[in-house]
């Protein structure tokens, strides 16, 4: 008697900072647009449209840079709007620095399957408010781990905290870390939490940063051994000064979400 065949499921996974819905074009965006991360502006609900479309394809989103709702956001959860636009069953927001009415500096998940669990986790650095959300989809040893971080600029913090990361992936056969890492592919930090974690970069170098002339790659998914890539790319949309980062991957066979 034989066994049916286990098709393997085929997850598209996004990895986007939105820079809480404020579009940059230039560099001097950064300066004419500033006040826009202190107050709310009409052009980032309509720019938040355009992103709740853009991952609306996709199966797991990290996000970064994401407002929990403050006065700059009109007091609006972004992941939940994002959610909620995209049709998204599952989104959850980790804030890492609160700063009240003005501002709540957060990352966020959106999902098409909801996780048995998230854990939020403070990274460590002498400057606090850096954070990353872990969720485990499925169930037992059959289980997807799937980290979503935002890094800090100085290298030395990056280390500490790419250490963290890599202990809390380390034993998992599964494991998807997607965020923006501040740092370049062959960045010492980054070869560091390769080594210890065991993750995968994608074979090309995609360049995300700076959205209008993107010539850095500062926006990863990293993946383990097991989850095989059949498609990378950075998706040319000018909604946020980074470009987002999309990764279709096949499970394997047991893997089911």
């Amino acid at each position: 008697m034989h066994m049916a065949a286990t098709h393997a499921q085929r997850l598209r996974l996004l990895s986007y900072n939105i820079q809480v819905g404020i579009s940059s074009r230039a560099y001097h965006d950064y300066v004419r647009n500033s006040w826009k991360h202190v107050l709310p502006s009409r052009e980032r609900s309509g720019n938040l449209d355009r992103i709740a479309a853009a991952v609306s394809g996709y199966d797991i989103v990290g996000l970064q840079e994401v407002d929990a709702g403050s006065l700059r956001s009109q007091y609006i959860n972004q992941a939940e709007y994002l959610a909620s636009s995209a049709g998204m069953p599952f989104w959850r927001h980790q804030t890492n620095r609160d700063f009240g009415h003005l501002a709540k500096h957060s990352l966020g998940l959106l999902a098409r399957y909801t996780p048995y669990v998230v854990e939020h986790h403070a990274l460590p650095g002498i400057v606090p408010g850096r954070g990353v959300m872990l969720a485990y989809f499925g169930c037992g040893k059959a289980r997807l781990a799937v980290a979503v971080m935002h890094l800090a600029l100085v290298r030395g913090a990056r280390f500490k905290q790419m250490a963290f990361v890599a202990e809390l992936l380390r034993d998992e056969p599964h494991a998807v870390l997607m965020g923006d890492f501040n740092c370049l592919p062959h960045s010492p930090e980054l070869r560091m939490l390769q080594e210890k974690s065991g993750l995968l970069l994608p074979e090309q170098e995609l360049h995300t940063f700076p959205s209008w002339r993107p010539n850095r790659m500062i926006d990863y998914i990293l993946l383990s051994p097991s989850l095989r890539v059949h498609k990378a790319e950075a998706l040319p949309l000018l909604h946020s000064d980074h470009l987002p980062l999309a990764v279709e991957i096949e499970c394997p066979p047991g893997l089911n979400l």
